[in-house]
């Protein structure tokens, strides 16, 4: 029997599997538990798991340091030896939730992607997978033999930078003294609210919205969140584009989290695709890279569990 888990700062997926695949799994919200393993027992009571558990992998929302992790939108700890000592595992990964999930991206059938650009794919070129949901997740995968080796990072973290005034405004709404805007603080769940706000500003009178998905719901009929939208998306796109750069990500770039495939009219309208390509000197290559959405929610939870699987051959 192996264990996997997402971990993130807004819902923790958990499975059991054998060599048949799936035997129970578990959709939670993070914020109802005080720690993570408090949750995690509850999940195994549930499962009624007799049997022992040969390898776990945990992927987390946050930076990973010796199989330990701390979430950085949750006071929990994952401490990959001391949850292996309590409940009897034999081995337990922590890894970063994006290293998770893009090992799951080999796996993916057509179906379950949406294709933004068609591009040119290399294979055995670099693959980036990035995340827009209640943070900014990245992670690439880099050729290495005959498979593929995963560099997890905090690349949501880098500097915000404004592509055109109203990007600038946003900055400006989100500066504090002695700090720093990033990407996150833009491109995620937080980041659509905190442009609706930057853009209410100089347009009072509107509908007061600060959930991300009621502004997602209100673009049809609502111009300021409709505004916020394109905004948003046109932020994600170069973002995406600047990292695609970075690795030179010819065997695809995928945008997984949860709030691009709620946005696939949007992303599909184009606005993602040009800010994307808008590279300068480079902006003939961005044609090149293939884009996609990823549909399958439980990317991140396949992912662990493949790499538990793989932690089990390996022992």
């Amino acid at each position: 029997m192996i264990l996997g888990g997402d971990i993130g700062g807004t819902k923790t997926l958990l499975a059991l599997a054998d060599e048949g695949g799936i035997v129970h799994e578990r959709r939670f919200p993070s914020r109802d538990w005080g720690d993570f393993s408090a949750l995690l027992r509850a999940f195994l009571d549930d499962a009624g798991c007799a049997a022992d558990i040969a390898a776990a992998c945990f992927g987390v929302a946050g930076p990973v340091l010796d199989e330990r992790a701390r979430l950085t939108y949750l006071p929990w700890t994952v401490d990959g030896p001391a949850l292996a000592r309590f409940f009897g595992i034999d081995r337990v990964r922590v890894v970063n939730d994006f290293a998770a999930a893009a090992q799951g991206v080999a796996a993916l059938r057509p179906e379950q992607l949406a294709t933004l650009q068609e591009g040119r794919p290399q294979p055995g070129a670099p693959r980036l997978l990035i995340g827009a949901g209640t943070g900014l997740g990245v992670a690439a995968l880099l050729p290495e033999g005959a498979g593929w080796r995963t560099v997890g990072g905090e690349g949501g973290h880098i500097g915000f930078s404004p592509a055109d005034e109203a990007q600038l405004a946003v900055w400006r709404h989100l500066a504090r003294p002695g700090g720093r805007v990033t990407a996150e603080n833009v491109v995620s769940g937080p980041g659509l609210a905190a442009i609706y706000a930057s853009l209410a500003k100089v347009s009072p009178g509107g509908t007061a919205l600060e959930d991300p998905a009621g502004i997602v719901a209100a673009a049809d009929a609502n111009p300021l969140a409709r505004q916020a939208v394109d905004l948003f998306v046109a932020a994600y796109g170069a973002f995406a584009g600047d990292l695609a750069l970075l690795f030179m990500a010819r065997g695809g770039v995928y945008l997984g989290g949860g709030i691009a495939p709620k946005l696939l009219d949007r992303l599909r309208q184009g606005g993602f695709v040009r800010a994307f390509g808008a590279r300068g000197a480079h902006a003939g290559l961005m044609a090149d890279f293939p884009v996609r959405v990823v549909l399958e929610e439980r990317l991140g939870l396949l992912g662990a569990l493949a790499i538990a699987a793989a932690h089990t051959s390996s022992a």
